[in-house]
């Protein structure tokens, strides 16, 4: 044992801090292996209820407004031009392989980057006061199914504040998570491979989707700030 204050604290014969009967016991790694698997299939049910909870429309339009950087890394892990259905199939697949985290962090990033700038000096730490103050701003901006998927990844992710939003996804008003329950997904078939030139043609044409709709909601949102001031 190191001493307090740097001094050497002698060690006595069986005392309770000889660094012998501080190794851990074969059956005290177990159990804390066990609870770590507990807690991460628990992080990744979460995970699976938010998709869940979350519409169609919802992981449509969110994997349309991504950036095309976040497109592409999106489309490695669900396949182009995925439908939702193909979405939720391709994250039900992927549970236990980082597909279902992955696809839930890129879908849902903008929705963390949001929230991050609204909590300020909090984002670290925040209290569940602070979350809920800034949470329907969040919902209102990106949706409740993608507001929902980046606090339940938080969570998967291990961030200083699961504890916090892992509570506030049980029994919150505005988050909370729908109860877990089965849902049916429909068989995949192994769509054939897409040529260079109809992928560029696709990411073309998404590009052009998704400027139409960023003007649309900058306008939107001008409009709301000019009613608010008015």
């Amino acid at each position: 044992m190191l001493a307090r204050h740097g001094r050497r604290v002698p060690e006595r014969a069986g005392d309770s801090r000889d660094p012998r009967r501080m190794r851990a016991r074969p059956s005290a790694v177990a159990s804390r292996d066990v609870n770590q698997v507990k807690s991460r299939l628990q992080s990744l049910g979460l995970l699976d209820r938010a998709f869940a909870g979350a519409t169609d429309d919802e992981l449509i339009a969110a994997r349309d407004a991504l950036g095309d950087d976040h497109l592409d890394a999106f489309e490695q892990l669900v396949g182009v031009d995925a439908d939702a259905d193909e979405i939720r199939a391709a994250i039900a697949r992927g549970r236990l392989d980082g597909t279902l985290e992955s696809a839930a962090l890129v879908l849902s990033d903008a929705c963390l980057a949001e929230c991050i700038e609204q909590l300020g000096d909090h984002a670290d730490h925040p209290s569940s006061e602070q979350l809920r103050d800034v949470l329907p701003g969040i919902v209102e901006q990106h949706g409740l199914g993608i507001t929902r998927i980046m606090l339940a990844s938080t969570i998967a992710g291990e961030a200083p504040a699961a504890a916090i939003i892992r509570d506030l996804l049980k029994p919150d008003e505005l988050v909370k998570l729908p109860p877990a329950e089965q849902r049916p997904i429909s068989p995949i078939v192994q769509a054939p491979s897409v040529s260079d030139e109809d992928r560029a043609a696709i990411k073309a044409k998404r590009k052009e989707m998704r400027r139409k709709k960023q003007e649309a909601a900058r306008q939107r949102r001008e409009q709301a700030a000019n009613a608010r001031r008015s």
